[in-house]
């Protein structure tokens, strides 16, 4: 009994009865129980990072590691990540934003939003089906992807695979020159548009992950390995039973990282380069790894179509700026002279919307959909760039901007 002023006053009571079963078929969510296991395992990701957490479950430690990883003590990685999380957002609210317009133009042709599958080496390392199954799901997604000079698939091979897809290709200039004109009319004759050429690589960054781990080009069976044989029977599996893993732009590369890096790339190269390139190509030129506005400037001065603001994903010099920081300076400094492009840190449509609004044309992620690739082959990629874009509708919904042109500078600040 519950006593109050005017007197005791008795509990309720709870009538039961017996229920039907039409009323309880409707709470049933039993399908999840069938069909594919892989496929439930996708969907639980609900996030990149939810895939980055798949992906290092079922991939060697050294592998993740190398996609993971960064330089030294990985500052710049932790930086480029956490420039993100300093986002502030400034919505407009009561707008119509029933339906929203995702699509945008990247170099002249059509995407279907803000974002574009940048360069990765070693495709094939981090699952079998490697850049056959990112070109792929990038064409579903109505993106670009750009295969790297590193890569384990030919550029031809990656135009068959998704005839029609905007294929670019990133180049690394290797000391021999005619070695690099041979891969550039290669690329040319596939039918690639657009070349990215990658200069923050003079020399190799010194990443510590996979020193230790001795990773190797392809992967070499060590104790160490086999003892990962037994933990990853699925991945290495495939290793053996399908087409040997190696460059697919060369074949004499030394084992190791360090090793390719201080022997075949150039650490001469400079500005007058980029002439040298423009002989060769008639297409748009890229250039990536952009760290200084006053770089940024002179790139474009000597005919560079559009620039990549990057730091390579923290792999190269440590405590580089985070390029999402750099980005309102170069664009101030080279207003609508070419396109901007950020990678680095990206995890999520928010951050793409952000980027954009800051000034950015697109940004390219890598490490994003690779972790798609070892969570689950193509369909892992189909993911990562699934949620990439629900996500960017979503802010941009959210934003009250019904079209890309409507993510705007007045709509972002970054906190101090």
């Amino acid at each position: 009994m519950n006593i109050t002023e005017n007197g005791p006053v008795p509990y309720g009571t709870t009538t039961r009865r017996r229920p039907r079963w039409s009323e309880i078929r409707p709470l049933l969510q039993l399908g999840g129980l069938g069909g594919d296991r892989r496929e439930r395992r996708l969907r639980r990701c609900l996030t990149i990072d939810d895939l980055r957490s798949l992906a290092r479950r079922r991939t060697p430690t050294a592998v993740f590691d190398y996609v993971d990883g960064g330089a030294d003590d990985e500052i710049a990685l932790r930086r480029a990540q956490l420039a993100y999380q300093r986002v502030e957002f400034h919505p407009h609210v009561l707008r119509d934003v029933s339906h929203v317009d995702t699509s945008t133009t990247i170099l002249g042709l059509p995407a279907a939003l803000p974002l574009a599958f940048g360069p990765t080496g070693f495709t094939r390392m981090m699952h079998h089906a490697g850049e056959r199954a990112v070109v792929r799901a990038a064409a579903r997604a109505g993106i670009p992807y750009t295969l790297s000079t590193m890569g384990t698939t030919s550029a031809a091979d990656v135009m068959e695979a998704a005839p029609g897809a905007d294929v670019w290709f990133q180049l690394y200039l290797w000391r021999d020159r005619g070695r690099s004109t041979e891969l550039v009319q290669q690329v040319r004759q596939a039918g690639v548009r657009t070349l990215m050429l990658t200069v923050d690589v003079p020399v190799g960054g010194n990443r510590r992950r996979d020193a230790r781990s001795g990773l190797t080009i392809p992967p070499t069976l060590t104790w160490r390995t086999l003892l990962q044989i037994a933990r990853y029977p699925s991945w290495w599996g495939n290793v053996i039973t399908t087409e040997p893993l190696t460059f697919a732009s060369f074949s004499d590369a030394p084992d190791t990282l360090a090793e390719m890096f201080a022997t075949m790339f150039d650490p001469a190269m400079t500005l007058d380069d980029l002439g040298w390139l423009r002989s060769l190509w008639d297409g748009p030129i890229v250039i990536k790894g952009v760290q200084r506005v006053d770089d940024a400037v002179a790139l474009l001065n000597a005919g560079a179509d559009a620039l990549v603001l990057s730091h390579h994903g923290g792999r190269q010099l440590d405590r580089a700026v985070a390029p999402l920081e750099l980005l309102p300076q170069v664009v101030q400094a080279v207003g609508d002279r070419a396109e901007i492009y950020v990678d680095s840190g990206v995890r999520s449509g928010a951050d793409v919307a952000a980027a954009v609004a800051l000034g950015a044309r697109a940004c390219l992620v890598g490490r994003a959909y690779l972790y798609g690739l070892m969570a689950g082959g193509e369909r892992g990629v189909d993911r990562a760039a699934e949620l990439l874009t629900g996500q960017f509708r979503q802010t941009m919904q959210l934003l009250g901007a019904r079209t890309v042109a409507d993510l705007t500078e007045d709509l972002v600040s970054l906190r101090r």
